[in-house]
């Protein structure tokens, strides 16, 4: 019913993800946005609205929030009312509103690493110092370390920035984690602001998302939600998200920090998010089963290259992958220079990773690891002599 097998060419569309390689014989996987086209229903709405030929200044359609607070009950069960809705125009100017939002310079943000880069930049742009935590590896799965994180906090920790489901390590906490994270986040009077954004990509089917909000009213209190329809339906480029923040003092907290700073959302984000939520479910469970056979794909190849060490994705289109055993500082640049473009692990808190995006056909991320793995030979070869 849907295609994503077709190559399509991204070249020559001011792509962030394409131009970086402008002219060379790299194929892309780094920033996180798909190679494939928005769901059908987007592209009509979309048509539709341009052809209607204006393009003034725009309010958030009723219709979209009702789609939005059907779907938050229909997914989660969670019963959001419109007045929580806060909309911006992306998801990371909502990581530093938060920021700003929460406490004072001089008080503390913490989070685990590695983490989605914003996480790490927001906290000092809002003069509030970051403190970090590493994610620790368990029976083959990455899990946080709640023991470091309580040492960690100090009496000026005001905020901690959780990412549900995890970019890059690609978890999907569970509830028990989560319950295990909000006893500590109570004893410690912490807001958390949950990044939700690849909540729409769940590949695991018996792990299913648990907003952070959702676990308790007094929970719901001290969240601040973000969340939008960027990722799962392939639309970051038209900048809509939305926060849901429940406590009425919190949200003018936040309002406040927007004011006079944040952009309205574009009136055709806006016409994309509507038709994404309300028509592309379908579209939506396709691209999930394609993923899927992506991410057993990528697992698979990449467990028998040498040198690397990755772990099943369970949510998003990433893999989070340990290049350290290829004995090389930049292991970004080594694949870059065999033709293939990752994320590099430092911005994300941990070098010598690298992060991969399959969000592809599969033709692509074939060529892409038949090029991995070639360098990944040489290099443990020449490791050996």
């Amino acid at each position: 019913m849907f295609d994503f097998d077709t190559l399509i060419d991204r070249r020559h569309t001011a792509s962030e993800k394409w131009d970086r390689y402008a002219g060379q014989d790299v194929i892309p996987l780094w920033v996180a946005d798909m190679d494939f086209r928005s769901p059908p229903a987007v592209l009509e709405a979309l048509q539709q609205r341009v052809e209607h030929g204006v393009f003034g200044y725009s309010s958030p359609p009723k219709e979209l929030i009702a789609v939005v607070l059907a779907m938050l009950q229909q997914e989660y069960r969670w019963q959001v009312q419109p007045d929580w809705l806060v909309w911006l125009p992306g998801l990371v100017c909502g990581l530093n509103v938060t920021c700003r939002a929460v406490g004072a310079p001089g008080d503390a943000v913490a989070t685990f690493t590695p983490v989605y880069p914003p996480f790490l930049t927001a906290p000092g742009l809002a003069e509030r110092d970051l403190i970090s935590v590493p994610l620790v590896e368990q029976k083959g799965r990455w899990e946080m370390d709640l023991e470091a994180l309580e040492q960690a906090i100090t009496p000026r920790t005001r905020l901690l920035m959780l990412c549900s489901p995890h970019n890059p390590v690609g978890r999907v906490w569970n509830r028990e984690e989560q319950l295990a994270l909000a006893d500590l986040v109570e004893r410690h009077n912490l807001i958390v602001c949950s990044d939700e954004i690849h909540a729409g990509l769940v590949l695991d089917s018996d792990k299913p998302h648990i907003p952070f909000a959702t676990l308790t009213p007094e929970l719901a209190r001290r969240t601040i939600t973000l969340l939008a329809p960027s990722k799962t339906y392939n639309i970051p480029g038209l900048g809509c998200s939305f926060a849901v923040i429940p406590d009425k003092q919190l949200r003018q907290a936040f309002r406040g920090a927007m004011a006079g700073i944040v952009p309205h959302v574009n009136l055709l984000g806006y016409t994309a998010a509507l038709a994404a939520y309300r028509d592309g479910e379908l579209w939506r469970q396709a691209v999930i089963e394609y993923l899927r056979q992506n991410r057993d794909l990528v697992l698979e190849a990449v467990q028998a290259m040498p040198g690397l060490k990755t772990w099943p994705v369970e949510a998003t289109y990433l893999a989070w992958i340990d290049a350290q055993g290829l004995g090389v500082a930049d292991p970004a640049s080594l694949f870059e220079q065999a033709g293939v473009g990752l994320s590099d692990g430092v911005p994300f808190g941990a070098a010598g990773f690298v992060r991969l995006n399959f969000g592809c056909p599969r033709s692509l991320l074939q060529q892409a690891l038949e090029r991995m793995k070639t360098v990944c030979v040489r290099m443990c070869g020449l490791a050996k002599k």
